[in-house]
């Protein structure tokens, strides 16, 4: 067993904070969770870390990730100069890295040759150092549509269905569907356009429900993000409300998305200010209004980077979660909820709330510990000095390779 004290710990629940608080671990979950000396006799043959000026806090989540983006890849002859091979070791130095940034689960939202059911699997027995893996593999895409060469086409809701099972039955967590087009895959329809309607997304949602799983919905335009609503996705990947001539924000659409209880990933990521600064600020502020707006209708947003991939030609690394977290404060969130975000709400969202999220005894122990205290400071989230991911150390500090953490 072991015992962790901190000036601080929170338990990841918005405004829940312990004072002079100790956790109690045993194994890979946690005991207790309270003021010093709560953990009683239980406590007294533990291991004791005492680390006074820092805050203990539950491992970060990172809702929407992808580690399986090559470095190049080239969607009309479905070739990639990486083999399978070894994009698998380009994925892992991704796991490694969002460690790094005190990231303790990641939902991977898209994936070939079903690479990332490996990579988690390997995490969990302890061959590779990441985060747990909550994995999507194939997203369900129309032919030549959005990300189409990750091999989950399907047009008609026979081929929609063969493809999630076919998905679920190598193993995925959840399943991922291109509700609208985007912005990366040449000759795919554009984001302000859907691939799927009501209908058709139903499908997904009814074979994932079957089996107890969630649908992560990609969609950028109006019609995509109402029918993902109506259809009944666990959670709605940009949400950005794009149309051809940029965002446009329609508050009645935002009040149907909060009034249904579907999460949010805005996809908030730490290159926000180096888009701007090269892109211009107009259409990236219209975005970031979009954020406060959902903020203020009571969307439930949660925290994901969409890290894996140049954007626009400027690195989005998997291991600049915390750059994200900030940029929520800048469309309005105190830090204390950008926290509820990042931990309990992505949890919930990801499906794994039971046993991840926050810091309660049963649940995994998956924490960090920072120096300073990140409810006046998000910053100090970055000054990580201990990572457990299921009472394992994993902290990867001042450990760097050559290679780029992104395709």
């Amino acid at each position: 067993m072991r015992i962790i004290r901190a000036t601080k710990v929170l338990t990841g629940r918005s405004g829940q904070v312990i004072a002079d608080g100790e956790v109690l671990i045993d194994g890979p979950k946690i005991v207790s969770v309270g003021p010093r000396g709560s953990a009683g006799e239980a406590g007294e043959a533990a291991e004791v870390i005492e680390l006074p000026g820092h805050t203990v806090l539950p491992g970060l989540i990172d809702a929407h990730v992808h580690l399986g983006f090559d470095a190049k890849v080239d969607p009309v002859t479905r070739r990639s100069p990486e083999s399978d091979h070894h994009l698998l070791l380009r994925m892992a130095e991704n796991a490694r890295k969002l460690v790094s940034a005190g990231v303790t689960t990641a939902r991977d939202l898209g994936a070939r040759g079903f690479l990332d059911l490996d990579l988690r699997d390997a995490i969990e027995e302890g061959l590779a150092v990441g985060p747990h893996l909550v994995a999507a593999t194939r997203p369900i895409t129309i032919t030549g549509g959005h990300c189409w060469y990750m091999g989950g086409e399907a047009d008609d809701e026979p081929a929609i269905r063969r493809v999630a099972r076919e998905n679920l039955r190598a193993g995925a967590d959840c399943l991922k569907v291109m509700a609208s087009g985007g912005q990366m895959t040449p000759g795919a329809p554009p984001s302000w356009t859907s691939q799927y309607g009501t209908e058709q997304l139903r499908v997904v949602v009814e074979e994932a429900a079957a089996r107890g799983k969630g649908v992560a919905a990609h969609a950028h335009a109006h019609e995509a993000i109402r029918s993902s609503v109506e259809a009944g996705v666990t959670t709605i990947e940009h949400c950005t409300f794009f149309t051809r001539s940029g965002h446009r924000y329609d508050p009645e659409l935002i009040d149907v998305v909060a009034a249904s209880g579907t999460y949010v990933c805005p996809t908030v990521h730490g290159a926000f200010h180096r888009i701007r600064e090269v892109h211009g600020e107009a259409m990236l502020e219209a975005w970031l209004g979009g954020v406060s707006a959902m903020r203020e209708a009571g969307v439930r947003q949660i925290a994901g980077t969409d890290a894996g991939f140049a954007i626009g030609g400027i690195g989005n690394p998997t291991d600049g979660y915390v750059g994200g977290l900030e940029v929520f404060a800048m469309a309005g969130y105190r830090n204390a909820e950008i926290i509820e975000l990042a931990t309990v709400l992505a949890a919930d969202a990801c499906g794994v709330g039971e046993v991840a999220g926050s810091l309660d005894a049963g649940k995994r122990a998956d924490l960090i510990a920072v120096a300073g205290d990140p409810l006046e400071r998000l910053s100090d989230l970055r000054n990580l000095v201990l990572v457990l991911v299921s009472g394992r150390s994993v902290g990867q500090a001042g450990v760097d390779t050559v290679t780029a953490s992104l395709g």
